[in-house]
């Protein structure tokens, strides 16, 4: 059994027009919501062994919101494949990983679209198609490896955004 923690970066800064897309941080929501989302992930066990990261500057913040409400702080790994990546490319990332529960944090529209493609069921929650800022879905799959992950093999465990969290 494999579990796929799938977060979208929280809500990121728009104040300057000048900072690239790459290099835009989180605002104070954004930091907010990070740091509700560690607390919602630890408080229910949701506890990743790696960390696959965007190496853009809003998912790495977002990271670095939840990483302090976990028991123990998982190994992160800056994948510049993810920023901005398609469902082929998120697919191919998780596929080399190696430990049961994988943290993956992403970008829109991309994450989304893996999202909806990974599971067999989607959840309820009429935002998942959105997949807002902060949205986290966890997932799991009935495989031996990484490698043997494929799409609609996941089963919905929970999924959640911000402003529905309850810690």
């Amino acid at each position: 059994m494999k579990r796929l923690i799938l977060t979208r970066h929280a809500k990121s800064a728009w104040d300057d027009p000048l900072t690239p897309d790459h290099d835009r941080p989180l605002n104070e929501r954004g930091k907010a919501a990070a740091a509700d989302l560690g607390q919602w992930l630890a408080s229910r066990g949701y506890v990743p062994g790696k960390v696959l990261c965007s190496d853009a500057v809003r998912t790495r913040q977002t990271w670095s919101g939840i990483a302090p409400a976990l028991p123990a702080t998982p190994l992160m790994e800056l994948k510049p494949a993810l920023y901005h990546a398609g469902v082929d490319v998120m697919l191919a990332v998780l596929r080399h990983a190696q430990a049961d529960v994988v943290m993956m944090i992403g970008h829109n529209p991309g994450i989304a679209e893996f999202a909806d493609k990974l599971v067999a069921q989607a959840p309820l929650n009429p935002e998942f198609s959105r997949y807002p800022t902060g949205a986290t879905l966890v997932a799991d799959f009935a495989v031996d490896s990484w490698d043997q992950v494929g799409f609609g093999q996941g089963v919905t465990v929970d999924f959640v955004i911000p402003r529905e969290m309850v810690v």
